[in-house]
């Protein structure tokens, strides 16, 4: 089987979800604020949705179509969220994805994580560019990806469907000679 890869931040562990995690995943991501704050995370959200998830995230390593990494307190080891990157090696670049828990947002873990992903995908993976979207509601998602040193591409207007309306969303990138320069 795939040698899942772990990463470590000052209090996070990246790591490959379990399915013993189903439960307490269908918990945060069935919060009607994860579903009105995201674009992929239905609602209601099922431990079914949560098996599908952890089952898809397994496929992804192994195929090397996608990286998904649950989000895990260093301390707890307690699961608080996910990021994940969606490879397009052909163009050399990956979208990047990520939801946390209610309970933990504004405490700078999610800025942590995407921190070492974009790190992971550029050292590790190789890719030269590295983009995320997030609904324009979701401020806080777009700062997270500023933090990052992510820069604004633009918004998409009236772009994907949620929920039957139509949604803008706002695009950020990183490419490598941009992320090489904020290592400096």
């Amino acid at each position: 089987m795939f040698n899942f890869q772990k990463i470590e931040t000052e209090r996070l562990v990246l790591r490959k979800l379990e399915l013993s995690d189903a439960d307490i995943i269908a918990k945060y991501a069935g919060d009607r604020k994860i579903s009105e704050f995201t674009l992929n995370i239905p609602f209601p959200y099922l431990e079914k949705d949560a098996i599908w998830w952890i089952n898809n995230s397994f496929k992804g390593f192994e195929e090397n179509t996608h990286y998904t990494f649950g989000i895990y307190l260093k301390d707890t080891k307690e699961f608080i969220g996910g990021i994940s990157l969606l490879l397009d090696m052909k163009n050399s670049r990956a979208s990047l994805g990520y939801w946390i828990a209610v309970p933990f947002w504004n405490k700078g873990f999610m800025t942590e994580a995407v921190n070492q992903i974009l790190k992971y995908g550029f050292e590790e993976l190789g890719l030269n560019k590295i983009y995320a979207q997030h609904l324009v509601q979701n401020e806080a998602s777009g700062k997270v990806m500023q933090k990052a040193g992510m820069i604004l591409e633009g918004e998409l207007k009236q772009h994907n469907i949620k929920d039957g309306i139509f949604r803008d969303l706002r695009q950020y990138r990183l490419l490598k000679s941009e992320f090489d320069l904020l290592k400096n």
